[in-house]
């Protein structure tokens, strides 16, 4: 990755300088050897003994680490038209920490760790990483010892629970980082050059109070893709009846990302779209009903042995012709990017590998997520901008030692990213006369890994050169 001279860290506040500094320090030195483990990336004995203090610092946490990245992608963001911002949330499991558990706590499966959820934005034309907007990082309490509950019990607690205030669920991060996005927006971007926000979620984010919080935030819209079944103003009649029984608009073709369920494939979708009216919850008293469109896709003829897609996608965003509906649809891919991000998170950095108590890991944290954002922004770079500068992905002595790795003599001010991202990848894996598809994220981040390697060597090198 590209190491500036001045540090992005340089900007954090955490109420004393030489903190500052040891930021600086320990970004410098992840952003070297990611994912391997302290003692590799901290070579002293002193360092590491200092990057731990640094982590347990009372007057350290992840979100004195985050802000300043997020305060720099507010104002990349601010000469576009239109950013997605993407939110979505992944479990970080720790369970292996045993002398540490209080301060980790259940998420499923027998799991104990961390839930983080974040906001990624993307630029709305072509789907090309940004950085993060938000993060939000927190763990569930144990139960109790002893605490055994007959199954009658457990079910009245569930529903005393469902009556809890949007505000004391764990669902209430939907709408709380809808309001850190635009709390960001105004203190770092300008109101007349500020893009217009369209938050982009799955089903988890199909919640009434997200509608509602977005009905009353200005230049902010929603793509949702619809978890429940519900009722229409006026119609009589439900959404996931009503809405299919509508004549097909248009069919169009799909480009699916790879997931844990299928391959990647090109999907042909019929595609239907139409206003609608939701009827609001009772407990939502104004307003009434939301007024947004509808957009269902559902896949023709799938492949044999292959789930068949079928979406339905809620927006506030206007769609009454084909090409609205397509935008619609490729925003509501772009999603997947987050989830990228997040396997970069988990296998690039492998965050879920670090054994300190949880304070200390949200603020490792607060680096780790910033360093795989970055990582999936420089690979898709490659795809959306493949013909730019080198210079903006990679520093000059990484470029210099791919030139010369790859025995290249065109001046490095020449060089493009495609170029340079392909020098990268072939060190991570990547055979490209073998493979005709886009470069991956996990040979690049070990392409990277193995260039900062080859960087360290090649700067002794020149230092001790006679």
């Amino acid at each position: 990755m590209n190491q500036t001279k001045n540090s992005i860290t340089e900007k954090c506040d955490f109420g004393d300088q030489r903190l500052t500094k040891r930021a600086m320090f320990i970004e410098s030195r992840l952003s070297l050897k990611y994912g391997k483990p302290l003692s590799e990336i901290f070579e002293r004995a002193s360092d590491l003994k200092r990057a731990y203090e640094f982590f347990a610092n009372p007057k350290t946490s992840l979100s004195s680490v985050c802000q300043p990245y997020h305060l720099q992608t507010a104002a990349q963001i601010k000469a576009l038209p239109i950013v997605l911002a993407v939110g979505d949330t992944t479990y970080l499991d720790y369970k292996k920490i045993l002398d540490k558990r209080a301060e980790y706590g259940p998420i499923g499966n027998g799991g104990n760790g961390l839930i983080l959820h974040s906001t990624l934005a993307l630029d709305a034309d072509n789907g090309q990483p940004i950085g993060l907007l938000t993060e939000k990082l927190w763990h569930r309490e144990h139960e109790e010892k002893g605490e055994n509950l007959t199954k009658k019990q457990r079910k009245k607690k569930q529903a005393e629970a469902r009556k809890r205030p949007i505000e004391e669920k764990e669902s209430y991060k939907w709408i709380e980082a809808l309001k850190e996005v635009e709390k960001l927006l105004k203190i770092s971007v300008p109101e007349p050059t500020r893009p217009k926000i369209i938050h982009v979620f799955d089903r988890e984010g199909d919640i009434a109070e997200v509608f509602a919080q977005v009905s009353k935030t200005s230049n902010t819209g929603l793509v949702v893709r619809a978890a429940h079944n519900r009722a229409l103003e006026g119609e009589n009649s439900y959404l996931w009846s009503w809405l299919p029984s509508q004549p097909i608009k248009m069919e169009v073709a799909i480009e699916l990302a790879k997931t844990k369920q299928r391959t990647e494939r090109i999907a042909v979708l019929a595609i239907r779209y139409a206003p609608i009216k939701l009827r609001s919850p009772a407990r939502i008293k104004e307003p009434e009903s939301f007024e947004v469109y509808g957009v269902y896709a559902v896949e023709i003829d799938p492949p044999e042995g292959c789930e068949r897609v079928e979406w339905m996608i809620l927006t506030t965003e206007p769609v009454t012709n084909e090409e609205q509906a397509q935008t619609i649809l490729r925003w509501y891919t772009y999603r997947w990017r987050i989830e990228e991000y997040h396997k970069i998170l988990k296998s690039g950095c492998k965050a879920e590998s670090y054994r300190l108590s949880g304070n200390s890991m949200q603020v490792l944290l607060g680096f780790l997520t910033n360093i795989a954002a970055q990582l999936l922004k420089m690979t898709y770079l490659n795809r959306t901008e493949p013909e730019a500068p080198a210079s903006s992905v990679l520093n000059e002595v990484q470029l210099e030692v791919l030139a010369a790795k790859g025995r290249k003599s065109v001046p490095v001010v020449d060089l493009t990213v495609a170029w340079a991202m392909q020098a990268v990848a072939r060190l991570g894996g990547y055979l490209s006369h073998r493979k005709k598809s886009n470069i991956g994220i996990t040979v690049l981040w070990r392409g990277f890994l193995e260039l900062q390697s080859l960087c360290e060597g090649w700067q002794l090198r020149s230092h001790f050169k006679v």
